[in-house]
């Protein structure tokens, strides 16, 4: 499954947050210390929690008007633990054959 750096952050994020959730200011840190405007993050925060939400990864929980949804906090689905956890899996291959040889 291809997901977004701030996809895999979003889920890395709720496997460490306090019952598999966190709230919408958390996932803003992930732009830290990038020159983004304000609008930007905000757009991009709301369209990669609604398709994490589309693949089954994530609940979201936050307030119905007549026209939206506001999404203030998300947690994690079964399906979401699971990627969450390959993610924490995943390092970086390095060529170990030539130092078998040595041992």
């Amino acid at each position: 499954m291809r997901l977004s750096g701030l996809q895999k952050y979003i889920l890395k994020k709720c496997l460490s947050g306090q019952k598999y959730g966190i709230s919408k200011r958390v996932i803003a840190s992930y732009y830290q210390g990038k020159n983004i405007k304000p609008e930007n993050i905000i757009s991009d925060i709301t369209k990669s929690v609604d398709r994490l939400i589309e693949k089954d990864l994530i609940h979201g929980y936050g307030k119905k008007t007549k026209k939206k949804w506001f999404i203030h906090e998300v947690h994690l689905t079964p399906k979401g633990k699971k990627e969450g956890i390959r993610l924490l899996g995943e390092q970086q291959k390095l060529p170990l054959q030539k130092y078998k040889k040595n041992i």
